[in-house]
Parts: C-alpha cells; structure tokens; sequence
C-alpha cells in the first residue's frame, strides 16, 4: 500500500485509520508502478512526455512530489549543467579516475567518486542555505553575519573558491545569476549573500560567492518565491538536504564521463610519483 507522506498517517497510524489493511513496511511517496503506466508523483510518465517537462520536471515531480513552474524545471537542470563536471584535478574525480584505472567497474569507481563530497568538496550547499537563511531571517545585516561567522570561528559555506577570484570569475556563477535574474519573481536571499561577497571580497579576492553558494541562496529563493511550497515545506526541504542532491545528481554525469574516458584510453593502473611525495619518516 502506498500512503501519500502529505497526509502525515505512517505505519500504525495508517492502518488505524483505516488507509491501509495491514501496517507495511515502509511507505513511498513519489512513484507507483503497479498500474498499467508508471506514475511519477501521481502523473502518468505519458503526460511527462506529452507535456516535455524534462529532466527538471522529472525531479521536480520525484524529489518533492509536486509540479512548479517551467522557470523552475529549467534553473534544476541549469544546476545539472553547471555541476556536471569541473575536470581530473578536484578529489572526486581523481578518485572515480583512480579507481577506473584500477580496474574496478563503473559503479564502484562513481561511488568512489561521491564519497569525496562534503564540505570540503561539493557538499557546502545544505549548510550554506541553512547559514545564510538563518542570518537574513533573523535580520542581521550582511555585515554583522560576517563579523558573527568570523567571530565564532566558523567559515560561510558557499564563499570563498582555490582558483576562482573577482578578477578571475566563475563563469557558472555567472551563467546561474543571469537567469535567476530574467526568470525569478524575485532573489532576496541571492542579493543578501552578493552584499555578503562584496564584504568578504573587500579582505581577500577570492573569498567570492562560489557556485555551491550561489545555487543554494538562488534555490531557496526559488522555494519560497515559486509559489509551490509553503513556508513550513520550505524551510523543511532545506533542513532534509535536498540542495546537496543536486550537486550529487549533477556531478554524477561528470564522474560517469571520467570512467568511461579512463575505459576508452585504456589507461592502465595508477601509481603515484615518488618525487610528488614528501616522505617524513619518524627519527629522521
């Protein structure tokens, strides 16, 4: 039995009111395939098709069950381009890479890959969300939550790139800016961490608003501005991590890219070059 996660009945509490016959061992939301058409979110995939909402419309339905605007669907998938790959040299790459070349088949060389994401590496976007929703809901200016993080000790997540600076800008920054801006009703939480960058900016260049940080304000605003979510489904998706699923989904094309490329090149195993490591042996 299937029991919509909106009508808050789970397990027992289905069975006593009568919604299911039997308590079952778990409840899905998203996706019923017993009839005669695969259902996404209650939509027959034929009107998927039909209606050609795309990869963006396919999550939309899938991740939080509802449809929203077609500006919408399209900054999702904008998110997939942006993320899907930014080369061999960042950790979970080389680690997909590595693994290719050891051998190893398709998903154990993406899972090696993915386990590199955290805050260090693709993984800043559900903190920097909460951060930055956090200090533009309790008022502060951006200049008193830069001057809290910095007195707590803490990083902004979603600031600060290793290569990228202002006089070197991040062309995916750009690229999501630019239609949030033509395609949003409005960006407040956006313009809130821009103010915060032109403060982070002013200590160091590259302490911009980096991609994770700049897909995380713009996709809450787009929950709280779509018109598709209240303010309680909102905040909820941002505390459950929906937003360190797009990077995850994204950047999963890229590392797929890197194995099939290892596989190609037939690129035999790898082994790290003695004269790239300092050895530093105890007593020496």
């Amino acid at each position: 039995a299937v029991v919509s996660t909106q009508s808050g009945h789970y397990g027992r509490g289905a069975q006593e009111l009568g919604l299911v016959r039997k308590q079952t061992s778990f409840i899905s939301g998203i996706c019923d395939e017993r009839g005669e058409e695969l259902l996404y979110a209650g939509v027959p995939m034929s009107e998927v098709i039909k209606e050609n909402l795309g990869v963006g419309g396919v999550i939309s339905l899938l991740w939080f069950q509802r449809r929203m605007p077609e500006f919408a669907y399209k900054f999702i998938e904008l998110c997939l381009i942006v993320t899907a790959d930014h080369g061999p040299a960042v950790s979970g790459a080389h680690n997909t890479i590595v693994t290719a070349r050891a051998g190893k088949d398709l998903v154990s060389s993406l899972t090696s890959g993915l386990l590199t994401i955290g805050d260090r590496f693709g993984g800043a976007l559900d903190e920097s969300a909460r951060q930055f929703s956090n200090a533009y809901d309790k008022g502060k200016t951006p200049l008193e939550f830069v001057n809290e993080m910095r007195n707590s000790h803490k990083y902004i997540q979603g600031i600060g790139h290793r290569v990228k600076s202002l006089n070197n800008p991040d062309m995916r920054v750009s690229a999501l800016a630019d239609f949030a801006i033509e395609n949003f009703p409005a960006t407040p939480l956006f313009d809130y961490a821009r103010q915060v960058e032109k403060i982070t900016t002013s200590k160091k260049p590259n302490l911009i608003l980096n991609v994770d940080g700049c897909i995380a304000t713009l996709f809450v605003d787009l929950l709280y501005q779509s018109g598709s979510f209240s303010v309680e489904e909102a905040r909820d998706l941002i505390e459950i991590g929906c937003l360190n699923a797009l990077f995850v989904a994204g950047r999963s094309i890229g590392f797929i890219g890197h194995y099939l490329d290892q596989k190609r090149l037939k690129q035999g195993l790898y082994r790290h070059p003695w004269d790239d490591i300092a050895y530093m042996t105890p007593g020496k």
